[in-house]
């Protein structure tokens, strides 16, 4: 591939649309066949304004797709043993067939241990140990809707991972380890890397698959993209800016994920649809 030739734009948009359309029509055939629609409980600790705005987005997508959405604001004094207490609550409450945690919670809340108090057949975010275990042995249940999505992307796009090099760059328990296990199981070689990775930019340039998932703005460099590559960008940084730097690894690569555009509108697709699953088997439901 030239290098000066420009990467092919992997636009979420268009897949998520099919994703949620799907998800609707069978968020509808629940509905008539029970009288009960999807229903999803959002938990958000406190008032950060991006947490509140993303909820806010998220249930407004559960509207349009049929899913009946339940949202419980707690105040930011909130403890960790009362959010247990309400994530419990909703886990007990045949209403409810996801739970969506939203986070980061506050750094007086143990994340883990809320995590922990969703049923893992509410899971539909995929955050607990429960559907991390199922992820890594390929076993039914929900995957982290980040990783799912961008597993949905790369299918979308007809990228074949078999053999392949897959450098993943980032090891949150949400994002970078289960996206990881994901690309595992579709025959690909993973590398993980993170803060403390000697030469990522010599790794970065051996990848033939590369999943920016840290946290930090351009960490990516263009030059560093292999030729023909295939880049996926689960960064989210203020500005809209990436954790790749988007200008010169287009140059490079053979695809690319725009930010915003890309990964995002997959993985509230995965959300939806992983709601519409839940609601299916609690109610009894079988999936065509």
């Amino acid at each position: 591939m030239s290098l000066t030739q420009t990467a092919r734009l992997m636009d979420g948009t268009g897949p998520a649309a099919r994703i949620v359309e799907e998800a609707a029509a069978q968020a509808a055939e629940i509905s008539r066949r029970t009288g009960t629609s999807p229903c999803l409980a959002t938990v958000l600790v406190g008032e950060d304004p991006a947490s509140v705005t993303y909820v806010r987005m998220k249930r407004a997508r559960c509207a349009k797709a049929g899913i009946r959405s339940r949202h419980l604001a707690l105040p930011a004094t909130t403890t960790t043993a009362e959010l247990i207490d309400t994530l419990a609550g909703l886990s007990e409450d045949p209403d409810v067939h996801g739970i969506l945690l939203q986070h980061p919670c506050g750094p007086h809340i143990d994340e883990r241990a809320a995590f922990e108090a969703i049923a893992p057949q509410k899971d539909v975010d995929g955050v607990t140990t429960r559907s991390f275990a199922a992820m890594s042995f390929a076993l039914p249940g929900f995957v982290s809707c980040t990783p799912g999505g961008i597993m949905r992307l790369l299918e979308a796009h007809d990228v074949d991972l078999a053999g392949k090099h897959a450098a993943v760059v980032g090891r949150s328990a949400i994002l970078g380890k289960p996206v990881g296990m994901l690309l595992l199981a579709k025959d690909a070689t993973v590398t993980y890397c993170h803060s403390r990775t000697a030469d990522l930019p010599g790794i970065v340039r051996e990848a033939d698959v590369v999943v920016a998932a840290v946290g930090r703005p351009r960490l990516i460099r263009g030059e560093d993209v292999k030729p023909g590559a295939v880049v996926i960008d689960a960064g989210y940084n203020p500005g809209n800016v990436g954790d790749v730097d988007f200008d010169t690894a287009r140059t490079r690569a053979r695809l690319i994920t725009p930010v915003p555009g890309g990964v995002g509108p997959m993985t509230i697709a995965v959300l939806l649809a992983q709601t519409v699953d839940a609601a299916a088997s609690q109610l009894g439901i079988q999936r065509h």
